[in-house]
């Protein structure tokens, strides 16, 4: 066995694309994923920030925040996912009002 730590994630196949990446504390960023190493530090470039509502911190609203050129530290990565082929479905756990 190598004494080299391997991630479990092939980050390697979305370096160039768009990618949705969760943090801890409920901050959501996209942004292209230009680079990571090992620890699952991420640099994304044109990332931008989707703001948290101030009634229910939990949740995104629809307003940005454009921060350009960052790196999101490996510690604080929750999920990383494609945002190429990836779109909201309406819940089906939802009850209709009427019932």
């Amino acid at each position: 066995m190598s004494g080299r730590k391997e991630t479990v994630l092939d980050l390697a196949k979305f370096v160039d694309k768009g990618v949705q990446v969760k943090l801890t504390g409920g901050r959501q960023v996209s942004g292209t994923l230009k680079g990571y190493d090992q620890l699952l530090n991420l640099v994304l470039d044109e990332a931008v920030e989707f703001l948290r509502d101030a009634d229910d911190p939990l949740k995104t609203t629809d307003q940005t925040r454009r921060l350009g050129l960052i790196v999101c530290r490996g510690t604080a990565v929750m999920l990383v996912s494609p945002t190429d082929g990836t779109e909201e479905i309406a819940n089906p756990f939802m009850q209709p009002d009427g019932a």
